[in-house]
C-alpha cells in the first residue's frame, strides 16, 4: 500500500499480526506446547555469581546472542501489559544447593542477564518481524495513560501538543542510539557485531560493573512501583467520576480496589488473567475511538480560542513529565531489536511506531480539550456527559487497570527479592521460598506488604496527573533522555560527527532541565494539593 511516496504496511500483515496476537494469548493444551525451552541467567547485584532459571538445563547462548529474547506478541505499557510464559524457577538455598519452584514469569518484564529487568522477555528462538515489533512498541507507548493527555493540553496549550511531537522525535532518536550502543565494529571485517544485549549491559559498560546494574535497577524499581501506584490512583479517579454524588470518596474507592489486588500475593500463575487482560487492551483501543467520536459529535461547540499560546511555567513542566512518561519504552528496545528477523528494519519500525504515537496523542489530546475546554479533568473519560455511558467506559478502564497491575507488581517483587532475599552472605535476608518451592508465611506477608505499600501510597498521593508528571520527570527523563545520550557519547564519541555529539549533549541538557524543573513543580503541586485537600 502506498500513500504518495510513503510506503505503508500491507493490510494483510496488520491482520496477520492481530490474529497471531490473539492466538498467543490462548493457553496451550497440555502436551501440545511448541515453545522451546528457556535458559535465562540472572546475575546478583554484585555481578560475581549467578543463578539459573530454566525449564531444562541445556546449552548456553551463542556469542553475541541475547539470552533474553523477546516474546513476539507481548502487549506493552508501564504501560501494555498482557503476555506471560511459564518456566521452572530455580532459587538458591542458603547452603547454595538449588531447588525448583514452578511459577509464571512476566514476559513484558523479563529478567535480564545482568540482574535487572528487561521489558519483553520470551522464549528463545522466537523471532518477530517488523510489524510485530511495531505492535509491541506501539502498545508500550499507547497505554491507558493517554487518558491524561487532554489535561496536559489544558496546562500547556499548543506547547503541550508541540511537546507530544517533539518528545516523540527525541525518544525515537534515543531508542536508535541506545541500540547502536549494543554494537561494536569488528576490527578484522569492519562489520558491526552485537556485543551487548540489554540496557543493563550498556550501563555496566558506562557506569562500571559495580554500579551500572544497581543504578538501572533502582530506576526500574522506582518506575515499576510508581506505575503500580498510578494504576490504583487512576482506579480511584475513574470510580469517583462514575459516582460523584455517592457516599464513598476517592480514597475509599482506592481501598476497595485494593481488596481485589490483595489476592495477587497468592497467585503462582498469571495466565488466568492474561486472556482477559488482552481483551481489556482491545476494548481500551475501542474506547479511545469512541471518545474521539463522541468529541467529534460536539464539533460545533469546540473552543478553538481556549487553547493557550502562553506558557504557564508553574504547570507546564508537569505536562512535560506526563508526556515523557507516556513515551518511555527504551528499557526493552535492545531485547526487541535482538529478536527481529531483519534487524535492518528496526529503525523503520521505530520511526513509524513513534509517528503513529505522536499523531494519535496530539490529535486525541487536542480534540478532547477542544470539546471539554477548561473543564477538562485529569482522566478525560470523567468528562463524558452521559452518566450511563461514562460509567460503562470507566468500568472497562478500571478492569484494565486492575488486570494491568500484576505485571509491574511481579516485576518489582522479583527485582526486590533478588536484591534482598537470596540468603546470607549474598543478601541480608534468607530466601522467601521453602524447600518444597512454596512461599513461606513471612514471604507471603512480604508480597502482600508490597501491595499494601502501593495502595497506601496511592491513598496518600491521590493526584493522578501530578504523580504521573513527577515519575516522568524523574525516571522517565533518565531512562529516555539522559542515559541513552550519555551512553552514545561514552561508547561512540570517537566515531561521531561534531553535530551528532552536540545534539546528544543538547538532549542531556534538555533531560536535566525537564527533570529538575518537572520534579520541583510536580513536588510543589503535590504539596499544594495536600494543603487544599481533595474536592471529594
Amino acid at each position: 500500500m502506498n500513500f504518495g511516496r510513503i510506503k505503508l504496511p500491507p493490510l494483510k500483515n496488520v491482520l496477520d499480526v492481530a490474529m497471531q496476537t490473539v492466538r498467543q494469548q490462548v493457553p496451550d493444551k497440555p502436551g501440545t506446547s511448541t515453545r522451546p525451552p528457556q535458559n535465562v541467567r540472572f546475575a546478583n547485584m554484585e555481578m560475581d555469581e549467578s543463578c539459573e532459571l530454566s525449564t531444562m538445563h541445556e546449552t548456553t547462548s551463542p556469542t553475541y546472542q541475547s539470552t533474553n529474547p523477546t516474546n513476539p506478541f507481548l502487549s506493552g505499557n508501564l504501560q501494555a501489559e498482557e503476555s506471560f510464559t511459564s518456566y521452572q524457577n530455580t532459587f538458591p538455598q542458603q547452603d547454595g544447593a538449588p531447588r525448583t519452584q514452578s511459577m509464571q514469569s512476566v514476559d513484558f518484564y523479563a529478567s535480564s542477564e545482568e540482574g535487572g529487568f528487561e521489558e519483553g522477555g520470551g522464549p528463545p528462538g522466537a523471532k518477530i518481524n517488523e510489524f510485530q515489533a511495531a505492535w509491541n512498541v506501539t502498545n508500550a507507548i499507547q497505554g491507558m495513560f493517554v487518558v491524561s493527555l487532554p489535561f496536559a493540553v489544558l496546562q500547556g496549550g499548543y506547547w503541550a501538543i508541540a511537546a507530544m511531537i517533539g518528545i516523540a522525535h527525541i525518544c525515537c532518536y534515543t531508542g536508535k542510539i541506545l541500540v547502536d550502543c549494543l554494537y561494536e565494529d569488528d576490527p578484522v571485517t569492519g562489520q558491526k557485531v552485537r556485543v551487548r544485549d540489554s540496557y543493563v549491559s550498556i550501563a555496566k559498560e558506562c557506569f562500571g560493573k559495580k554500579y551500572g546494574a544497581k543504578i538501572v535497577n533502582i530506576a526500574q524499581i522506582i518506575e515499576l512501583l510508581m506505575t503500580c501506584i498510578l494504576y490504583v490512583v487512576v482506579c480511584g479517579d475513574l470510580m469517583i467520576g462514575t459516582f460523584p454524588d455517592g457516599s464513598i470518596d476517592t480514597r475509599s474507592w482506592m481501598m476497595l480496589i485494593g481488596i481485589f489486588l490483595l489476592p495477587l500475593g497468592f497467585l503462582k500463575s498469571l495466565k488466568s488473567v492474561s486472556m482477559l487482560s488482552f481483551w481489556c487492551t482491545m476494548s481500551h483501543l475501542i474506547i479511545n475511538a469512541v471518545v474521539i467520536g463522541y468529541c467529534i459529535l460536539y464539533i460545533g461547540d469546540w473552543g478553538w480560542s481556549k487553547v493557550k499560546w502562553s506558557l504557564d511555567f508553574e504547570n507546564f513542566p508537569i505536562s512535560l513529565g506526563v508526556i515523557v512518561f507516556s513515551y518511555t519504552s527504551q528499557i526493552f528496545l535492545p531485547t526487541l531489536e535482538g529478536n527481529m528477523e531483519d534487524r535492518s528494519r528496526f529503525e523503520w519500525m521505530l520511526n513509524w511506531s513513534h509517528i503513529a504515537a505522536a499523531a494519535f496523542k496530539s490529535i486525541f489530546g487536542y480534540i478532547c480539550f477542544l470539546t471539554f475546554q477548561n473543564d477538562t479533568q485529569q482522566v478525560i473519560t470523567n468528562n463524558l456527559r452521559s452518566a450511563g455511558f461514562k460509567g460503562l467506559v470507566n468500568f472497562f478502564l478500571v478492569m484494565k487497570a486492575i488486570l494491568s497491575y500484576p505485571l509491574p507488581y511481579y516485576a518489582a517483587c522479583d527485582l526486590l527479592e533478588r536484591v534482598l532475599f537470596r540468603g546470607k552472605p549474598k543478601t541480608l535476608f534468607p530466601p522467601i521460598y521453602a524447600l518444597d518451592g512454596e512461599l513461606k508465611v513471612w514471604g507471603l506477608a512480604w508480597r502482600l506488604g508490597v501491595i499494601m505499600f502501593t495502595i497506601l501510597m496511592a491513598i496518600f498521593i491521590p493526584h493522578f496527573a501530578i504523580l504521573m508528571g513527577f515519575i516522568g520527570s524523574f525516571t522517565g527523563t533518565m531512562l529516555s533522555f539522559i542515559w541513552p545520550a550519555y551512553f552514545h557519547i561514552k561508547l561512540k564519541g570517537n566515531q561521531l560527527e561534531s553535530k551528532t555529539i552536540a545534539y546528544d549533549y543538547f538532549i542531556i541538557g534538555l533531560g536535566v532541565l525537564f527533570g529538575v524543573i518537572g520534579m520541583y513543580d510536580s513536588g510543589s503541586a503535590l504539596i499544594k494539593a495536600f494543603k487544599i485537600g481533595l474536592p471529594f
